[in-house]
């Protein structure tokens, strides 16, 4: 065990060099995000998602930086990588809404002028809707009409059509007098 652990030293030290350097990057960007969704106002359910592409991101780099480490050559990885991407790049060819609704998730977690409780209308030339946002989800928003009818929406929809604001949030202390 101990000429095992010798013999991979530099590969066990550089190992915990570049988890505790993706540790520290991981958090300097999901303190980022924080901050811009505190700043913007986002729905704290909007920035666990955001948490969420932070891990996947790191979690890729990790294992990228890790099979380096551990002796995988660039070619191998090359390989590696390029044939899973080639698949999945047929799977999201297959499937491209569900990835244009990931990517307008994260446009609209940076950009959406529009928050949890705003009144909006979306002016579409077929079916134009007035509702208020329930919810801003990584697909969809929740709308609520005024009618109480719930519908999902998706966020690529969303960015392709003009939308106006009829009315901000109400919040709780909203219509107090001042003392």
């Amino acid at each position: 065990m101990k000429e095992l652990f010798l013999a991979n030293l530099n590969q066990i030290i550089y190992t915990a060099v570049v988890i505790l350097v993706l540790l520290i990057i991981q958090s300097i960007m999901k303190k980022a995000a924080n901050r811009i969704g505190k700043q913007s106002e986002i729905h704290v359910t909007r920035i666990r998602l955001m948490f969420k592409y932070i891990n996947i991101l790191v979690t890729i780099i990790a294992i990228f930086l890790l099979a380096l480490t551990w002796g995988y050559g660039a070619e191998d990885l090359a390989l590696i990588f390029s044939s899973v991407f080639a698949i999945i790049g047929v799977a999201m060819f297959a499937i491209w809404s569900i990835l244009s609704n990931i990517t307008a998730g994260i446009i609209l977690f940076f950009s959406f002028p529009y928050k949890i409780g705003s009144r909006i209308k979306i002016h579409d030339k077929d079916l134009p809707i007035e509702a208020v946002i329930e919810d801003i989800r990584a697909f969809h928003l929740h709308l609520r009409t005024l009618d109480g009818e719930l519908i999902t929406y998706p966020n690529n929809l969303i960015l392709q059509k003009a939308v106006s604001l009829v009315a901000k949030e109400t919040s709780a202390d909203e219509g107090k007098d001042a003392l």
